[in-house]
């Protein structure tokens, strides 16, 4: 019989294991301190438990936490870790093992990880190496929280983007669950304001995000035409980056919470005053930012990315039109880290 995980559960659920492993009710807050506050990566070291109460634990259950296969670093700093996942793959697939890569990125006081919520992607945007493998499935909450406790960073992350592999609203639960765990005073205790979730618009499940929810949202726009973006992104056709920004602008981002827009830029395809000023009059009224951001090199691919030049005059064209624009750092390139790069593939470690 498969154990079941313990990252990822409630205080009262926690109740409930401690009750049928025969150990007292306190036990479910020891637990939970044990993995979220001190961020343990086995049963055996919840010392405050007894050993026969953790060997109780054992016959039905394992913490969950997955040691990472794989470590590159890049020359700024930037780490990819590679994580092998067996319990949440799509059975119908064929596939019975595959990976997920989370990247830490440092910069000054700041550790940010970059976490997967699914091995590989459904939504199939044709720049995004992740998106060309297909879809193997979603991560279980085990599987997402996993990535903050093993990686070698653990306790001095700071912030956290769910940018990683895979759509997290269309694994919406799981994901949910596991923000919960990270933003909860008995869980990592967290702010919501130091977590990103990126989203393509899958529309239902975006309306549940943000009645539900307080962490921050980036949207991945790319293009403010609907034909040309649907032709690099077929999610276009059924969640329209037109009604998905409609829909955000019924809710406040004056406050803590903020909107932000990602927009890969490709040389003759998006980048021109066109493309800027369309961009600007779709966005009108809305309270955000733009994050232009260099595409990065992949095979089969037609476009490059533009010269310096033509990202800092776009942005200065949005700028001037009120649209806070920034150009972002591009980070972790040379260990295929940096945006649309992940790929699940097995790096040494160095």
């Amino acid at each position: 019989m498969e154990k079941k995980k313990l990252l990822g559960m409630t205080p009262d659920e926690l109740k409930e294991v401690t009750l049928s492993c025969g150990l007292p009710k306190f036990a479910a807050k020891q637990i939970a301190d044990w993995m979220y506050v001190k961020r343990v990566r086995s049963i055996d070291e919840m010392t405050n438990i007894s050993k026969a109460g953790r060997e109780a634990l054992k016959e039905n259950y394992e913490l969950g936490v997955i040691a990472y296969a794989g470590l590159a670093e890049s020359s700024d700093g930037t780490k990819k870790y590679l994580f092998p996942v067996e319990t949440m793959v799509n059975a119908t697939l064929g596939v019975e093992n595959t990976a997920v890569e989370a990247v830490m990125i440092p910069d000054e006081d700041r550790a940010t990880l970059c976490v997967s919520s699914q091995s590989g992607c459904k939504m199939g945007c044709h720049f995004c190496m992740t998106g060309r493998q297909g879809f193997h499935g979603n991560l279980s909450v085990a599987d997402i929280l996993s990535q903050f406790i093993a990686v070698d960073e653990s306790a001095r992350l700071t912030n956290a983007v769910f940018m990683g592999m895979g759509e997290p609203l269309d694994n919406y639960p799981n994901v949910m669950r596991a923000i919960e765990v990270l933003t909860s005073d008995w869980g990592f205790g967290w702010s919501p304001k130091r977590i990103t979730l990126s989203t393509i618009g899958v529309l239902p499940n975006l309306r549940r995000y943000l009645d539900e929810c307080r962490c921050h949202l980036a949207v991945s726009l790319h293009n403010p035409f609907p034909e040309e973006r649907q032709s690099v992104m077929p999610v276009q056709k059924g969640w329209p980056i037109e009604q998905v920004i409609e829909m955000i602008k019924e809710y406040d981002f004056t406050g803590q919470r903020r909107v932000s827009f990602e927009y890969t830029m490709f040389a003759g395809f998006n980048d021109d005053k066109r493309h800027a000023d369309a961009l600007a009059r779709l966005l009108k009224g809305l309270e955000c930012r733009v994050n232009l951001i260099r595409f990065h090199k992949i095979p089969d691919f037609p476009y490059d990315c533009p010269p310096q030049a033509v990202m800092e005059a776009f942005r200065d064209r949005l700028n001037r039109q009120g649209v806070t624009t920034t150009i972002r750092a591009s980070r972790g390139e040379d260990i295929l880290a940096a945006c649309g790069m992940l790929a699940g593939q097995h790096n040494s470690k160095k």
